[in-house]
């Protein structure tokens, strides 16, 4: 069995065709998508049509959700300027998605934790905002219900897998079209990964279990920089252009 994992694609038309692109390559048609598909001042619109037509699973991200929840007035900059972009039937789409799936009988799917879309599952934010790897056993309470071999969240952007102590072993694709933000919850923190590069995985099982592949693909980055650019977002501009925030 063998598929691809991605997340966080944030209305970067042009990082996901990449990775769609890369994934065909690689020979595999079956695809999983984790949420976060369209907040951003980039190319929602586009977006929302190429993951339209894909029919892949998908579950709704914290943004997804944010999309369809609050008023236009209440949106934060990266919302109010995806929503700008999404029809009637994109915004209908969101809503039908589920906060959690299971995929193949096997594999469980979430945004961020089983119960909190908006909650790192494996990193943890120290009070002066450094972000670390969560201990073990933090993040195995998160895992209870989840009983599944092969768990997959996104929500961070970070690629990372971690195995817990009864053998599940969970899963971060990386983000596709955000490379680096900050954010003030639980507090003020900065995740930059330190390259403009997309990221997915791709899920392989194996006799000794799931394996993880962690792929990152280049595309026209410096386009999508440009656009934050001109939708006067510079922080976009600079994490698209480096990996970095300005």
């Amino acid at each position: 069995m063998r598929f691809a994992a991605i997340a966080d694609v944030h209305g970067n038309h042009l990082a996901l065709e990449a990775v769609l692109a890369d994934i065909a390559a690689q020979g595999i048609t079956d695809i999983v998508n984790l949420g976060d598909c369209f907040s951003g001042p980039l190319t929602a619109g586009r977006t929302a049509e190429t993951l339209r037509a894909r029919n892949m699973l998908t579950v709704r991200g914290n943004h997804d959700r944010y999309l369809i929840e609050q008023s236009r007035e209440a949106m934060h900059a990266s919302d109010a300027a995806a929503f700008d972009q999404l029809t009637a039937e994109d915004l209908q789409w969101l809503r039908e998605l589920p906060a959690s799936a299971v995929y193949r009988d096997e594999i469980y799917l979430c945004h961020a934790t089983p119960a909190d879309d908006n909650t790192y599952w494996l990193e943890s934010v120290t009070s002066e905002g450094h972000l670390f790897l969560k201990p073990l056993a933090e993040i195995e309470s998160l895992a209870k219900g989840a009983d599944f071999p092969l768990i997959l969240c996104g929500h961070s952007h970070v690629p990372r897998s971690v195995r817990l102590t009864d053998g599940r072993l969970i899963v971060n694709p990386g983000s596709v079209g955000c490379p680096a933000y900050d954010d003030d919850l639980p507090h003020y923190h900065k995740v930059e990964t330190g390259h403009p590069l997309a990221s997915y995985c791709i899920l392989e099982k194996g006799e000794t279990g799931w394996l993880p592949t962690f792929r990152t693909v280049a595309y026209d980055h410096m386009a999508m920089s440009l656009l934050a650019k001109q939708n006067a977002r510079p922080e976009w501009a600079g994490a698209l252009a480096t990996g970095w925030l300005p």
